[in-house]
């Protein structure tokens, strides 16, 4: 065999080696995910939520990151609030911990699970907001530095810390008020317009649509009366708003509002989502 024959078939074996590294490096990093578990969970260390201190409120800028006028997430466009200034809802609330521990958030900054933090699809990142369980009555005071939670029963997204503190970590989720603070105006300890006492006082819905034509909330109304089984259908009118609102129940869970809000779903009405009331 010539020489120049010989180094022709090594140059080959160096190309053909080269190939695969790089293709075992590519599978390899197609299986990997950005997060080190694949399930979400509590870490091994627990926090006494006597001994949690609340965020302090303080005034700052509007982070460099996740605060464009509007962005898109599974399909579904979400607009920023250009405040949070008299932000107030009731809804469900969920929490993250140990999978997310570590990585990013969408304003930049680390994500602390033991940190008092939370993820808001549309207030301006940062912001700062008090959170009470409405059927405990604790309450904990949060910064908002992320996006989320993308499931549309649920209205904020807490960090372990938080969730401990508001004592919702062993069922997942809760039923809770968010209320924006302005931090230029905010004491510790000051009072704040408190929900009714816990226990009862709230109730969950799945809301099927919102109108500003009472003739279509009640063409949406008679079509849903055939259709939600026993939940009775109730259509109602909010003048701060003026919308007319379509809302199933009361239900008596969140896994049954969930399950009823995935069947108005898949009829084919857009956007289906539990409300607290």
């Amino acid at each position: 065999m010539s020489p120049w024959r010989s180094l022709t078939m090594l140059r080959r074996t160096h190309i053909s080696l080269a190939l695969l590294l790089l293709l075992s490096l590519f599978l390899s990093a197609c299986s990997t995910s950005r997060y080190s578990r694949a399930v979400d969970g509590a870490p091994s260390r627990s926090l006494d939520p006597d001994r949690i201190a609340d965020a302090v409120p303080r005034s700052e800028p509007r982070s460099r990151y996740g605060n464009p006028a509007s962005y898109v997430e599974r399909g579904r466009r979400y607009t920023v609030m250009q405040s949070a200034r008299g932000y107030v809802e009731r809804g469900v609330a969920s929490w993250y911990g140990a999978k997310f521990h570590g990585h990013r958030t969408s304003s930049g900054e680390t994500y602390d699970m033991y940190a008092m933090t939370a993820a808001h699809r549309t207030l301006p990142l940062p912001s700062y907001v008090l959170v009470t369980n409405l059927e405990n009555n604790r309450r904990a005071v949060v910064r908002v530095n992320d996006r989320g939670p993308f499931h549309d029963n649920r209205i904020i997204d807490l960090s372990y810390a938080a969730a401990v503190k508001l004592g919702i970590t062993a069922t997942g989720t809760g039923m809770v008020e968010v209320r924006a603070i302005d931090p230029d105006s905010w004491r510790p300890g000051q009072p704040v317009p408190s929900p009714a006492p816990a226990g009862g006082s709230y109730r969950l819905y799945v809301q099927a649509g919102a109108f500003t034509s009472r003739v279509n909330a009640e063409r949406l109304k008679h079509r849903l009366d055939s259709i939600a089984g026993h939940h009775p259908v109730h259509m109602r009118f909010s003048s701060t708003d003026r919308l007319y609102r379509v809302h199933i129940g009361p239900v008596s869970s969140v896994e049954a509002a969930d399950r009823l809000a995935e069947r108005i779903s898949a009829l084919g009405i857009a956007r289906a989502h539990v409300v607290v009331d």
